[in-house]
């Protein structure tokens, strides 16, 4: 589903600074070679996520959700000397693609690829992010959340990704799917926690931006 009509989505990508050479290729080989490429950042979130990067300048960033690595390079834009990305997928075929423009990009020193389960994963790491990017199965984004809300600073940044859900998150409540409940609940979650100030935007498939008070 796409929100604004083609030529206002061309006149808004026109007027935003465009993707590099690395992830202009990326984004290519994504369309060419990986199966659902629609799952690619792209370049205006791409854009966005790098600006809210810098703006933030975090020293750790945790990404839930790689497939081929775009989001995590744009992320990586913003970090400080020394600061570190953790990228967490639970698809093994793509690992090669990943590592191989990490290193294109020159984050190899950077980011951190873990391959398994984020449910496993996560309580493992120190959870003292200021950036958290949730971008995976969209029925456990709650549970993602609860893993690692109490542990963040106060100031940290939670962006989750598909929240509008091609729409789906206004239809009949009846014939809503598993993907589609999850959303819908992870939003009104989020909407009522008194720990958390937060803005919607319907950036593409829609950003939910949560900072923690």
């Amino acid at each position: 589903m796409e929100f604004l009509p083609e030529r206002l989505e061309e006149y808004v990508n026109d007027h935003t600074s465009p993707e590099n050479d690395v992830l202009s290729e990326l984004n290519r080989q994504t369309h060419l070679k990986v199966l659902q490429p629609r799952m690619l950042s792209g370049h205006l979130q791409g854009r966005v996520l790098s600006m809210m990067s810098k703006m933030v300048q975090p020293q750790r960033i945790l990404e839930i959700g790689t497939y081929t690595g775009y989001a995590a390079l744009c992320l990586a834009e913003g970090l400080r000397d020394h600061g570190e990305l953790i990228t967490i997928d639970v698809n093994y075929e793509l690992e090669d693609m990943v590592k191989s423009y990490i290193d294109k990009a020159g984050f190899s020193d950077k980011i951190n690829l873990k391959i398994g389960d984020a449910l496993e994963i996560i309580p493992q790491l120190d959870r003292s992010f200021d950036i958290v990017f949730i971008d995976a199965d969209k029925t456990n984004y709650s549970n993602y959340y609860d893993l690692l809300i109490d542990h963040l600073p106060q100031g940290a940044i939670i962006i989750a990704d598909n929240v509008l859900w091609s729409g789906k998150v206004i239809g009949n409540v009846k014939q809503n799917d598993d993907d589609t409940k999850a959303i819908k609940a992870f939003n009104d979650k989020i909407q009522s926690d008194h720990r958390v100030e937060n803005v919607l935007f319907p950036v593409r498939d829609g950003l939910m931006v949560i900072r923690k008070k």
